[in-house]
């Protein structure tokens, strides 16, 4: 059970503004407020035999200063000491006066407000794959989305994630862990605080006698003071003499010394940036080869309980895993994994052995532990085989509803970073993630989505749950949730049922995280663009965005290449947005832009046979390469197309000039279509052999290829009746360009798709090709799409058949 005390102290706060028409699902919902200062929740779990008690306390606003975020991955997690600060803003940055709510509509202007949001919330704690873990899992999927209880949720239940304690909730699974992790919490003998002055004076005193083993004690039993204590411990005299006595006597300390004395800084909480660990490091990377695996675990737990990066006792500790990888139990593994991810380096050889491994393992490992898995990988950026992953979804298949949100959540990043589509997988994912979405936080809601995004599985349910509880909790998302959320729904193509206010939560969102998407401008980008794709133009943000001041910006701070994003953008606002007068691109930016994705679209397309063949085909088809151009009509959608333009008569226009030298135009032009002069026709013309007879030859040489084409025809299911239609139409593309090019009646533009511009499963575009072909329409051209489900079958049937397709498409769309 659980009881939460809530206790307001002096401060100024306002109810939340009127909201727009607009937004007529939350008219009749007040929101508690805020000013634009915000405030610090700090809650504390005390732990009793028979129950727990939680303490929320509502201080006077801080600034606004970002711990960690309230809501985060599972109502089932609780932490024992919570201290949060806004994550609104960035450190050191204040709030701007107003947030601004977009209308979403093909040109959204911004409506001015200011208002966000905090819920006080409770929760107990449950180990995952725990029987009250369990519960919770079976309460939550009782739960449907839109429902009371599902609403309810937001306001009765924390959410809390903490970054640094919830990766390690693996570590309680098994007591095999225990040999080589750190757990805080495990028992000691307290020391008291006048025992702890009395050592600090035998240290002041006797500080030139100390004896290594009277060092390592002292410091172990400071370690054990109450934890108020520590700071008075480490600020004090006594104890920087201690350190420097035991870095002058660092040689003589053996192993099981210098881990008990690293377990006291830990306890201590030294900060990690502390001088004596230098030297301590040093001392532990000359021991790496002295020491056993569970000790060597241990110390690289240790170093990271202090949050130190130790680059080169890993790069050692590595080097010996090398030849000792086989050595590794079950828990060992694991721990390894974790450690690994949260270094994020390793050499990849490394990870293949233990890819090997995992294997081994496989029947072996629970739930959380995959999750521990695909989290360690995917930090490290180290790829799994295909196989290994299914292996791994299989197993997380067969236990599905006691899997954890968080161990879910990790699957799902390194689904999205192999590429491997478990269907089975997803298809049970996709039953029980709507029922969790309402307890799982934004973060974890983000890393969902974004995971059905990246591999282009529109799971409607999911996507309308995700819409349905985002609106009344936006204010704890940070810019990068924003973002990829807008992505994700926009890359999907993807619009729920509360569309409207589920947009203008977003929009109004960004408005408010100015000055953290300043910080991150790669995150503005993506929010624009997710924006576009579904058709919402924000043109206040869109200016700000194209403005000179952001550009450079992003080329200073964004650890990314932004200049395909800014360009996508910038043409995409240049033809939908046609009254748009803000910022644009610079014609150098533009340049520069183009010939990337064209080098890309370029290079993507020529590596693909069934594009060359359809490119071959359709000149052979239509005359020649100059009736046809392979280009990008709209750069900024970075795929290119096949143009083609007809007449009035619908023959086609030889209007690719760049395709045919200049010396070779006569030429063409005294190209003939007929029979050859040989040795034998010649003969026959000598001798006066008649006309007919040799027009016969002719007819019956095309009655044949008719009867052919009419064969082709049955076998893909055309009516026979077309056959001469087409062969008529196939001589009005004979090659013979005229003296002077008329203005086109019908633009073509060919695309040949595949699979990966689709929704998994489906004929459903994704958003980016989608808006391109939007775009073609308003631009005057004739979409014809050469689907991947038709063509790529045709490739392996006869040329006559692929050529009847072609013309088909080519033809019957300019109709």
């Amino acid at each position: 059970m659980a009881l939460a005390i809530c206790r307001r102290f002096p401060g100024s706060f306002c109810g939340t503004p009127p909201r727009p028409a607009l937004i007529k699902h939350h008219v009749n919902k007040k929101l508690p407020g805020q000013t634009c200062e915000d405030c610090v929740l700090t809650a504390r779990t005390i732990r009793t035999d028979a129950s727990t008690v939680a303490t929320l306390k509502l201080l006077k606003p801080l600034r606004y200063r970002a711990f960690c975020n309230p809501f985060a991955y599972s109502a089932t997690q609780s932490v024992t000491y919570w201290s949060v600060g806004s994550c609104a803003w960035p450190r050191g940055q204040d709030p701007p006066e107003h947030s601004s709510l977009c209308l979403p509509a093909k040109k959204v202007e911004n409506i001015h407000s200011a208002s966000s949001s905090w819920r006080l919330l409770t929760t107990s704690r449950a180990l995952p794959g725990s029987e009250s873990s369990r519960v919770s899992a079976s309460e939550a999927s009782t739960l449907k989305p839109g429902s009371p209880g599902a609403a309810k949720v937001v306001e009765d239940d924390i959410e809390v994630f903490d970054s640094f304690e919830d990766p390690r909730g693996f570590l309680q699974l098994r007591p095999e862990y225990q040999l080589h992790s750190y757990n805080r919490s495990e028992p000691c003998q307290p020391l008291s605080v006048s025992e702890g002055e009395l050592i600090l004076h035998k240290v002041t005193v006797d500080q030139d006698n100390l004896q290594p083993r009277v060092i390592a004690e002292y410091l172990c039993k400071l370690s054990s003071l109450p934890a108020e204590r520590h700071p008075v411990v480490l600020s004090s005299s006594s104890f920087a003499l201690l350190c420097q006595q035991s870095v002058k006597n660092i040689q003589l300390f053996d192993v099981p010394d210098l881990i008990n004395i690293l377990k006291a800084f830990v306890s201590l909480g030294i900060p990690h940036s502390h001088s004596v660990l230098d030297v301590y490091e040093v001392r532990f990377c000359s021991k790496v080869w002295e020491m056993s695996l569970n000790q060597l675990l241990l110390v690289a737990d240790l170093w990271r309980y202090l949050g130190r990066r130790v680059p080169r006792f890993l790069k050692i500790f590595f080097s010996y895993l090398n030849l000792h990888w086989k050595d590794l139990s079950l828990s060992q593994l694991i721990h390894l994994i974790y450690i690994i991810g949260e270094s994020r380096q390793v050499p990849q050889d490394l990870m293949q052995k233990l890819e090997s491994l995992i294997l081994k393992y496989i029947d072996l490992i629970n739930l959380e532990e995959i999750g521990t898995i695909c989290l360690g990988f995917f930090k490290s950026s180290s790829s799994l085989s295909e196989y290994v992953m299914r292996k791994l979804g299989d197993l997380a298949c067969a236990d599905m509803q006691h899997l954890s949100n968080y161990a879910l959540v990790n699957i799902l990043k390194m689904f999205r970073f192999t590429h491997v589509d478990h269907v089975n997988f997803m298809k049970q994912f996709g039953q029980v993630a709507p029922q969790r979405i309402p307890f799982l936080g934004v973060q974890g809601v983000m890393h969902l989505t974004l995971a059905c995004s990246a591999l282009r599985i529109l799971d409607e349910g999911l996507m309308n749950a995700v819409a349905a509880s985002l609106p009344p909790r936006v204010s704890y998302c940070r810019s990068k949730d924003v973002a990829k959320i807008l992505w994700s729904f926009g890359t999907l193509n993807y619009k729920p049922p509360n569309t409207e206010e589920f947009y203008s939560s977003l929009i109004n969102e960004i408005h408010r995280k100015m000055p953290e998407f300043n910080r991150y401008p790669e995150h503005l980008l993506t929010c624009l663009l997710g924006l576009a794709f579904s058709e919402y133009f924000p043109l206040e943000l869109i200016n700000f965005a194209l403005s000179p001041e952001f550009i450079r910006l992003a080329q200073e701070r964004s650890k990314f290449e932004l200049t395909k994003e800014l360009y996508t953008l910038d043409g995409t606002v240049g033809v939908e947005c046609l009254d748009y007068r803000g910022n644009r691109l610079s014609a150098h930016l533009q340049q520069e832009g183009s010939e990337m994705v064209w080098n890309l679209a370029r290079k993507d397309m020529c590596s693909k046979p069934e594009f060359l063949e359809a490119l071959f085909l359709l000149e052979n088809m239509l005359g020649g390469p100059q009736y046809i151009k392979h280009h990008m009509i709209l750069p900024h959608t970075r795929s290119s197309d096949l143009e083609v333009q007809l007449d009035v008569n619908m023959k086609p226009l030889p209007f690719n000039q760049e395709a045919i030298p200049a010396e070779d135009e006569a030429k063409l032009r005294l190209k003939h279509v007929g029979v050859s002069l040989t040795d034998d026709l010649m003969n026959q013309l000598l001798r006066g052999k008649s006309r007919g007879h040799f027009q016969g030859e002719i007819e019956s040489e095309t009655e044949q290829q008719a009867r052919e084409l009419e064969k082709a025809a049955i076998r893909l299911g055309s009516s026979p009746c077309s056959v001469a239609d087409r062969l008529g139409a196939m001589e009005l593309a004979s090659p013979h360009p005229p003296a002077c090019m008329q203005a086109p009646q019908v633009k073509l533009a060919i695309q040949v798709t595949n699979k990966n511009q689709y929704c998994y499963g489906s004929r459903d575009l994704l958003g980016l090709h989608n808006m391109k072909r939007r775009q073609l329409n308003r631009l005057g051209y004739r979409v014809v799409e050469l689907f991947h489900w038709e063509w790529l079958p045709l490739l392996r049937r006869t040329r006559l058949e692929k050529l009847m397709f072609l013309h088909e498409k080519v033809f019957t769309s300019a109709l």
